[in-house]
């Protein structure tokens, strides 16, 4: 039986020497790159709205990029297939909107039990049919409201300080007419420049220092639970997961889902004590890996996987100097680069949510329900604006007629 294992693991190795390359590691290190160029900013976001000291940010960061790393490894060893994972984005803007009603213990035990649900939906293999019980309009309608804030803060900050901003903007707009693929990753790499050059830039809060994980111990509260951790499973499994295999899909990669889903799930729920709020598919990094730029064959491309992976894990080693490195960069770049990375994001979801002539309505109450910021019972505008929208779009769409017919049939003998 050991030897067994044991010449199995002298295969695979042997394999992933042999289908080794330049083009797939440099792919997996792009992806990494633009990672962290955009959507880790946001999570600096929320961590200030959740007052975290550094050192929780730091074990936050290590958490979600340490499991990233292990799950995009294993998976893309598994399947041969390029499997890039990331941590859920949404799932972090939903933190800057909602997370200032719950206390730090809350939101773990809301990340735990968002986990449990992800890793049943994969396990039961009802997670497309639980897909197509909310109307995508809808979906798409609540994540525009949630991203919303993001765009807006761009131009906020071109207000403030329009010497820094607007040059990143026309950065960012040339760009994404010429070389989109490293739109984000370069107006970044501008806008330290001019951070640098303008004397932006709080040299003395920098230091090197490897991360030490810090476990918390949850604390379960039903209004944390639907007011974070039901959305959060919700935009993560919607918008992260659903969208990371359709780009699977669309690259030729006719991977099984429950186990893309069950290892994302398990591996967010092993790491939200650490403060990991979701690991799952990714889609917009993953595209990176999965197209002809990785390799020209399609069967090796999966080293993109595991480079990216390896990128992941050296990086997490370091969380807490990215977070001391992040807190040097004045508040306007973070803002701009961040809005600018997920003006994809907030075009897809706007489209999405009008895409419908049928649910426009009920989709428009969704995304001004969630702009407003209501909170009831504790629980934040995402799940009211949810809730309203399915609500509405069966009063308007729906068969009343039935419904009320059921109420006044009496039962017989």
């Amino acid at each position: 039986m050991m030897k067994t294992v044991y010449s199995q693991i002298v295969s695979s190795i042997a394999a992933i020497k042999s289908d080794c390359s330049v083009s797939a590691m440099i792919a997996g290190l792009i992806a990494v790159m633009v990672s962290y160029a955009g959507p880790l900013l946001i999570v600096f976001q929320a961590a200030k709205i959740a007052n975290l000291s550094d050192t929780m940010l730091s074990s936050w960061i290590w958490a979600i990029s340490f499991s990233t790393g292990i799950t995009a490894i294993l998976l893309s060893i598994w399947f041969k297939t390029p499997i890039i994972t990331a941590w859920s984005t949404p799932g972090a803007v939903l933190l800057v909107a909602s997370w200032s009603a719950y206390t730090y213990s809350d939101a773990i035990g809301a990340f735990i039990l968002s986990a449990l649900i992800a890793t049943i939906l994969g396990l039961s293999g009802i997670f497309s049919a639980a897909i197509k019980r909310i109307p995508q309009p809808i979906i798409g309608a609540m994540l525009a409201g949630i991203l919303l804030k993001f765009g807006v803060d761009v131009f906020v900050s071109l207000k403030q300080l329009p010497i820094l901003t607007l040059p990143m903007i026309c950065c960012y707009l040339v760009l994404k007419r010429w070389n989109p693929r490293y739109a984000v990753a370069t107006t970044l790499g501008v806008g330290l420049v001019l951070a640098y050059g303008l004397d932006l830039l709080h040299y003395d809060s920098i230091g090197i220092s490897v991360v030490h994980p810090i476990v918390v111990k949850p604390t379960f509260s039903l209004g944390a639970f639907i007011g974070l951790g039901i959305p959060l499973c919700i935009v993560t499994m919607t918008a992260q997961n659903a969208t990371g295999i359709a780009l699977l899909r669309a690259d030729g990669y006719d991977t099984a889902v429950s186990p893309l889903i069950v290892t994302t799930g398990l591996a967010s729920l092993i790491f939200a004590p650490f403060g990991a709020h979701g690991i799952n598919m990714a889609a917009i990094t993953a595209a990176i890996c999965t197209g002809k730029e990785a390799h020209a064959d399609p069967d090796k491309r999966y080293i993109a996987g595991i480079a990216c992976g390896v990128f992941y894990i050296m990086v997490s080693i370091f969380g807490a100097t990215i977070v001391s490195v992040f807190s040097a960069f004045p508040s306007q770049l973070i803002a701009t680069i961040a809005g600018l990375a997920l003006l994809g994001s907030i075009i897809t979801s706007l489209s999405s949510a009008m895409s419908q002539e049928l649910q426009k309505e009920s989709a428009l109450i969704t995304f001004l329900v969630t702009i407003s910021g209501i909170s009831i019972f504790g629980v934040g505008a995402a799940f009211w604006g949810l809730i309203a929208g399915i609500i509405t779009d069966y009063i308007l769409t729906g068969d009343l007629r039935m419904m009320l017919a059921k109420k006044t049939v009496t039962p017989t003998d």
